[in-house]
């Protein structure tokens, strides 16, 4: 297969994430004030409870299937025979989770929300995203979520009204995600051969399924398990609910630094499995100052802009958020290195082994915190909790592969865009003081903050920045 464009891809994935964070920002503050926070934490708790299903659903299969097939691009037959290997299995586990699922849904008080959310689950059974991943066909996987993204707002206006319709809500979001994995499938014939039911082996590589179903298991844990824990132990949904919009906010702007790792790791199998260890290491230290050169800015900038943006997007009820978000937002920079070294690197070289140490690691020290912050701070104990699991996640990561990666090179790449990052802070502080809250204004106070910052790039003349700017003036002067 011709090589994919690694830029074009990136813009691919980044313009939908660009896609979901206007989504985010449409829906988010009309959903808050419909459904109030109980509301959103009540989906928020049944969210967390149906994703542990959704894991067993999806095992390790996706990291599994994307780095099978991209170790084998240039093979149709190769990668028809393990596309319907790596499916069937996926169907078969999928369908018991959702037999469990069902029996547990209609057991609980309130079965029609878990009820209706099942449809996660079966999202899972069609799921061939890994595929078009794998071959670094990226432009297929975003036009449709494109789509169904906005049918999915369009749903969400025109039928959630008031706080009772928490589960017409959850039906759009688990109806849509059922079918725009669906709509894929109608692509599939022109990239793998029709099944020779003969020859599948579904069980064929479950070594290497339960080997990457670990490390997911242990991310799970640390990244819904706080969720359910509020739940648990302050049997409040509104703590809940402070918790599930700071999270989503900067899950939301993370995106940004983790778009390239989805389109490069397909990149570093292909290269991996041919020997060429210098491609391979080039890709991941350009991917390390990648997230040094968008996270720093984005976590500064999220924490200086929180107190103008919190009040007018989320509405009044929702001044915990400014503070949670000014914690999590470091998650933009931890969580953004722990993925270029552990889902960029570990897993398309065949380390997983080492990801599901640390992961695990991560995910103990985010249960014994999670047990002793939140029952004292609440949704704010679980959000140090958080970042604390993710710092030592990341950490351990580079420590394990130092031999292969130099960790010095890697911190030190993050030396312009700390500087940088300084006086753009301080400009947004002292803006931030002088401005009311309002839509208005964090626009204006983000234009200030990425001015500051890019002024400070070009003085220091940062050679990755200038270098991507000239990338970006010559494409506009040749269109």
């Amino acid at each position: 297969m011709k090589k994919k464009n690694l830029k074009k891809n990136y813009v691919f994935n980044l313009t939908y994430q660009i896609l979901l964070l206007v989504a985010q920002l449409i829906t988010t503050p009309y959903l808050s004030r419909v459904l109030e926070p109980d509301g959103v934490g009540t989906v928020s708790y049944a969210e967390s409870v149906i994703s542990y299903f959704v894991l067993f659903a999806t095992l390790g299969i996706t990291i599994l299937g994307q780095r099978e097939i991209s170790y084998c691009q240039d093979d149709r037959a190769g990668r028809s025979s393990v596309f319907w290997d790596i499916k069937s299995l996926q169907i078969l586990t999928s369908t018991a989770a959702l037999i469990v699922y069902l029996v547990f849904s209609v057991l609980q008080n309130n079965h029609a929300l878990y009820l209706v959310l099942g449809f996660e689950i079966l999202a899972v059974t069609f799921d061939v995203v890994w595929l078009f991943q794998g071959l670094e066909e990226f432009g297929q996987i975003v036009l449709r979520n494109i789509i169904f993204k906005l049918l999915s707002i369009l749903y969400i206006f025109t039928f959630v009204k008031t706080k009772d319709d928490v589960v017409k809500y959850a039906f759009g979001v688990a109806f849509f995600m059922f079918i725009s994995n669906a709509a894929l499938w109608v692509r599939i014939g022109r990239y793998v051969d029709k099944p020779d039911l003969r020859s599948i082996r579904p069980f064929r590589d479950i070594r290497s399924v339960i080997t990457l179903f670990l490390p997911t298991v242990a991310i799970q844990i640390y990244t819904v398990l706080d969720k359910t824990m509020i739940g648990v132990i302050t049997h409040n949904a509104f703590e809940n609910g402070y918790y599930e919009q700071a999270i989503k906010v900067s899950k939301m702007v993370l995106t940004g630094v983790t778009s390239l790792g989805a389109v490069v790791a397909p990149r570093i199998g292909y290269h991996f499995e041919r020997g060429e260890t210098d491609e391979v290491k080039h890709y991941m230290y350009n991917s390390y100052r990648f997230v040094w050169f968008m996270g720093i800015p984005l976590y500064l900038g999220l924490a200086g802009v929180a107190p103008n943006f919190v009040p007018w997007f989320f509405g009044p009820d929702y001044d915990m958020v400014v503070l949670l978000l000014q914690i999590l937002g470091a998650l933009i920079i931890i969580i953004g290195l722990s993925n270029v070294t552990g889902i960029q690197y570990m897993v398309p070289t065949k380390r997983q082994n080492l990801l599901t140490v640390t992961v695990t690691i991560g995910a103990c020290v985010n249960f014994v915190l999670n047990m002793i912050l939140i029952f004292k701070f609440g949704s704010l104990g679980a959000a140090i909790a958080s970042v604390l699991a993710e710092l030592t996640v990341t950490v351990s990561q580079l420590v394990l592969v130092r031999k292969e990666l130099s960790v010095w090179k890697i911190v030190g790449s993050s030396r312009n865009y700390v500087i940088a990052g300084v006086p753009m802070f301080a400009a947004l502080k002292t803006v931030g003081v002088r401005l009311t809250s309002s839509i208005v204004n964090t626009v204006v106070m983000v234009a200030v903050g990425a001015l500051a910052y890019m002024i400070g790039l070009t003085v220091l003349r940062d050679e990755f920045f200038i270098s991507n700017m000239k990338n970006i003036k010559n494409k506009l002067i040749h269109h």
